[in-house]
């Protein structure tokens, strides 16, 4: 490695312990932990393992359910592989390890703003867009459809970038990579100019939410609503875009503070640790739940009113269905839970997002719907999402990449038009499989 330090001797590269992801539903002991700060740093880390003939995983925040970064060779962590790199007009590069939650502040000297976000900020942008992380809204792709360039460090541990103009054919491939295509250390995204949303929340019969579906994401631009096991009630969120320079009418500091931290995160809490320990409160908790929760209006700049804090630890199964389908998804799942009288305490999510083209999207050729289903960590998910998972494969569902799932490559390759394309672009540019661990040999194959 001539010119390169060695990463055991410059101590970026140390032994491994033990990790493990935010939900608590993967962990493992890697041989070694790498902390990248710069490219240099990542391709020495490449070359190191595979001059050992070690397997490479990449990690950003640890937000994923699966196991995509479990592995017993090197994990390799380009957090600090951060910030700004370049601005051009509404592109702006960003080091891969930048987290969502630093945008803000990064963007805001240049007028920008991420076109949409989800509602958790805490993933980085490689492993948010590997992912296919996406937000709500009929007309807007996932954050992985912003991309127009990215750099990776490959197999072979060289620099590669891929753009409309270099390697425009793997684009498609690598803006969402699963990090089995190579290292990302950089991507650039096509930003918008900052801009507001008036949100109102509301509480509404379930019923009615699920007959207007069609209508109100077609007419509003971020629309997405949680169902309450346990409640025939929704709470709505309904999100429009206004200009930058519209009259802002942000929540109140003390209000903020009371109703995200303290009954969303603080009393949450107690009533998921209540709900584990007594199922039997589930019921009466979450019926209580819808009434002193999610009845506000406010208006702020997009990644306020876009992202939330999560603090109460879950684990997390997500499917992306045909968007006309929702409203069926939703009552079947309902009736399973009625059905199997679980006490589920987490309630049902559900979002829109448009179609799009990228290989391994969950939105690819098709216009989507979102169905993401929860257990408190401490809960055991298995049955619930083991049931729950045959409802959504009955309506041609696609899981999320990074969400749990039981899928295999024999059985995903009917989902994905684009599926094989994908595999040649990985037998490319990771033919001997450096970037390969347990998961990706289920979901992608050997």
């Amino acid at each position: 490695m001539t010119g390169l330090r060695e990463p055991l001797a410059s101590g970026m590269l140390r032994p491994g312990g033990l990790w493990r992801n935010w939900g608590r539903s993967q962990s493992s002991s890697p041989r070694f932990l790498a902390h990248a700060s710069s490219v240099d740093d990542v391709v020495e880390t490449v070359r190191f393992a595979a001059d050992r003939g070690l397997t490479v995983r990449p990690i950003g925040a640890g937000h994923s359910f699966t196991g995509l970064a479990v592995t017993d060779g090197v994990l390799l962590d380009v957090s600090a592989v951060d910030g700004v790199l370049a601005v051009e007009g509404m592109l702006v590069t960003l080091g891969a390890g930048t987290h969502l939650y630093q945008l803000p502040a990064l963007l805001a000297p240049y007028g920008l703003a991420l076109q949409n976000m989800g509602d958790i900020d805490t993933q980085t942008m490689a492993g948010a867009t590997s992912t296919g992380t996406h937000g709500t809204g009929a007309t807007f792709g996932g954050l992985a459809t912003r991309i127009r360039a990215a750099t990776l460090v490959t197999a072979t541990g060289d620099v590669l970038r891929v753009s409309a103009t270099e390697n425009a054919d793997l684009l498609p491939a690598v803006k969402l990579g699963l990090g089995a295509l190579g290292v990302l250390v950089d991507v650039t995204v096509e930003c918008v100019p900052a801009f507001l949303l008036h949100s109102i929340e509301r509480p509404e019969p379930t019923a009615t939410v699920l007959a207007e579906w069609d209508e109100r994401i077609a007419t509003i631009d971020h629309f997405e609503f949680y169902v309450w096991p346990h409640s025939d009630t929704a709470l709505t969120q309904t999100k429009t875009r206004l200009p930058g320079d519209a009259p802002r009418h942000p929540l109140g500091k003390v209000t903020a503070w009371f109703e995200d931290r303290v009954m969303t995160n603080g009393l949450f809490s107690v009533t998921s640790n209540l709900g584990h320990a007594i199922p039997g409160l589930v019921a009466p908790i979450n019926r209580l739940a819808v009434k002193l929760t999610g009845d506000r209006e406010f208006t702020d700049h997009s990644p306020v009113v876009f992202a939330t804090e999560r603090s109460v630890r879950f684990r997390e199964m997500e499917y992306a269905i045909p968007v006309e389908r929702i409203p069926d998804a939703v009552a079947d799942v309902r009736r399973l839970i009625v059905d199997k009288d679980w006490r589920i305490s987490f309630p049902i999510e559900v979002r829109a997002a448009a179609a799009d083209d990228l290989m391994l999207s969950t939105a690819t050729g098709r216009a989507t719907g979102y169905i993401a289903v929860h257990r408190f960590f401490k809960d055991d998910p298995t049955e619930y999402f083991r049931e729950v998972e045959a409802i959504f494969r009955a309506y041609n569902g696609r899981p999320h990449w990074g969400k749990m799932n039981s899928r295999t490559a024999a059985d995903l390759r009917p989902a994905y038009p684009r599926f094989d394309e994908f595999l040649a672009v990985r037998d490319r540019l990771d033919p001997d499989r450096l970037f390969a661990n347990d998961y990706l040999k289920r979901v992608l194959g050997e």
